[in-house]
């Protein structure tokens, strides 16, 4: 590398250095954007070489979600036209599961829109996941919305072992993206998953009025949570939803803040998740940006790409998958 101070600051890292705040700025601010994103591809071949992570979910129940999130087709604040049932057929559901462990996915989560899940329905999820166990050998994970402890608790009895809750943006900036819960609330989620022994898997959505500097703050917040599955939505702009007009970042700030996330959080898994079609053309350089995992195929309510597609062009850039 060129630079001395950023080689050096890499060789630390790579070490279980920690950088901060005063370091990233610098690394944000710094007009190499390649020799940064080098850096970060440094960092990602130390901790995980040539693996690269493969995970897949389904929309267990769509569309009426109470909250008001404003990217979110789901929500009943806005006026998407996105399908709606209370829960995905069991049989559908195996079927999927099976299909994804065939193409070697490692983990499939049952996504449900809504703010928090009823026992009743719970109860539903639950037996998904048990006939699932009885066919199909694959790692749960979920995403629920804002559960209970005990409710976390059961899922962790039936085998999950990821929960998923966003944090989406830095706080300061979520009141502009949704009003009806809080950050502290999803804080308290994951804290009450850890509790229970679950592993976390948190991110956020670039593209909805942050800055940088708010992504930098989400990145540090999930160190301090110890995340280590760390999903990187791309805002797709749906009509009726509060970004319907927002526009794409910049190609150079999206592998930016990547490679950001890289050097703020080394060892975790940073995964390719919504919205990665609108970034196709910059894949490439993604996965040489700190980039190790993805989320496969068709995504909640906008679609994806195949999963075959997916890990050929992943193996085509020298990855194990």
């Amino acid at each position: 590398m060129k630079n001395k101070q950023i080689a050096q600051w890499v060789e630390n890292i790579k070490n279980g250095y920690l950088p901060t705040l005063e370091e990233i700025n610098f690394l944000k601010e710094y007009p190499d954007l390649e020799e940064v994103c080098e850096g970060a591809d440094l960092i990602r071949q130390h901790y995980s070489g040539k693996n690269f992570d493969l995970c897949s979910l389904i929309n267990a129940k769509s569309g009426k979600c109470p909250e008001n999130c404003k990217w979110c087709s789901q929500s009943a604040h806005n006026d998407t036209g996105v399908q709606v049932y209370d829960m995905i057929d069991k049989n559908e559901a195996v079927r999927l599961a099976k299909e994804n462990e065939a193409y070697g996915v490692k983990r499939f989560s049952l996504v449900t829109a809504s703010k928090a899940v009823s026992d009743k329905a719970l109860d539903k999820l639950i037996d998904i996941y048990e006939d699932i166990k009885k066919e199909v050998k694959i790692n749960f994970c979920a995403s629920m919305g804002l559960v209970r402890k005990d409710q976390l608790q059961r899922l962790k009895d039936v085998g999950v072992e990821h929960y998923h809750c966003n944090l989406e943006t830095s706080e300061t900036h979520f009141p502009n993206v949704c009003t009806t819960h809080t950050y502290q609330d999803k804080i308290r989620t994951i804290q009450w998953a850890k509790e229970v022994g679950l592993k976390i898997c948190s991110g956020g959505i670039f593209g909805m009025g942050e800055t940088i500097d708010d992504r930098i703050a989400m990145a540090f917040e999930l160190r301090r949570l110890e995340v280590k599955s760390i999903p990187i939505n791309i805002l797709t702009p749906v009509a009726g939803t509060g970004f319907a007009d927002a526009q794409l970042l910049d190609d150079d700030e999206i592998l930016r803040s990547m490679a950001l996330f890289r050097y703020i959080n080394p060892d975790a898994s940073i995964r390719f998740a919504g919205g990665r079609i609108k970034i196709k053309h910059l894949q490439t350089k993604a996965l040489h940006s700190g980039i190790n995992s993805a989320l496969v195929g068709n995504l909640l309510t906008t679609l994806g790409t195949s999963v075959e597609e997916d890990i050929d062009s992943f193996r085509k850039e020298g990855f194990v998958c």
